[in-house]
């Protein structure tokens, strides 16, 4: 049962980072938060059913979190480097401008 709070607790704590949180980095480990606590919730309910299924469906979730994280990881690193953008409301930003200068490109044509 302990590992039931503690999980919840880990979802809590990631789903606050996600809501509260701006930076790219930051809003990557409260994902990982909460896919953590998701996967935790696989093994502690797979051992009260006396199922190794949920052993094994964890390891394969924790396997194709790793590749996602990568590759977000990836992407971030490689959004600072070409625009020194760390926000995510400073993307928003960026796409919104890149999408009214398409727009003013569409009317003079």
């Amino acid at each position: 049962m302990d590992y039931i709070i503690l999980s919840v607790t880990i979802l809590a704590i990631g789903i606050v980072g996600l809501v509260t949180k701006h930076d790219l980095i930051k809003l990557l480990i409260a994902i990982e938060m909460i896919t953590a606590a998701a996967t935790m919730n696989f093994v502690v309910f797979g051992s009260l059913m006396e199922d190794s299924l949920g052993q094994a469906f964890s390891i394969l979730a924790l396997s194709v979190d790793a590749c996602v994280t990568a590759v977000a990881l990836a992407l971030a690193i490689t959004i600072y480097k070409q625009l020194k953008i760390r926000d995510v409301r400073e993307l928003s930003e960026l796409k919104e401008e890149q999408s009214e200068e398409e727009n003013q490109l569409v009317e003079e044509n």
